[in-house]
């Protein structure tokens, strides 16, 4: 009994030693598709990757970017959320044409600032200090508090 004790804390031990979180700067230490993403949707450069682990595995990459985007990707490098500065916007390949419309036609003189992926849609956050949620095709469907 002793014994495996003595393995399940060894276990544990190591588990949590690899679990830790990375950080890089070096956009190659990112997966090919949100090394792509990056490239198409930002001028600005990398500041730093922090590379999330769980139980060893890597779970996240949270991005940020010089000019002070921030942008999150799952493990295999498909973007999660878009943060950018009030001053900015989040840029319009991360937009579907139906929310940018609404937004446009409905919030004039609003630019998006966040926009995250959520399982039957996006929420949207406005410079406007709004929150706005869509299903996956774009249509408006309440605000969020």
């Amino acid at each position: 009994m002793k014994k495996l004790l003595t393995i399940l804390a060894v276990m544990t031990i190591v588990f949590a030693a690899s679990a830790k979180d990375t950080y890089s700067r070096n956009v190659n230490d990112l997966p090919k598709g949100a090394q792509t993403t990056l490239a198409k949707n930002f001028k600005s450069k990398v500041s730093v990757i922090k590379i999330e682990k769980d139980i060893g595995m890597i779970s996240e990459y949270d991005v940020v970017m010089n000019d002070g985007a921030e942008i999150s990707f799952d493990r295999d490098g498909n973007w999660k959320d878009v943060e950018v500065s009030r001053g900015s916007a989040v840029p319009s390949g991360f937009i579907i044409p139906a929310i940018a419309t609404y937004v446009k036609q409905n919030h004039k003189g609003s630019r998006i600032i966040g926009i995250e992926k959520k399982r039957n849609g996006y929420e949207i956050e406005l410079s406007n200090d709004l929150d706005l949620e869509f299903d996956k095709q774009g249509n408006f469907i309440r605000f969020d508090d």
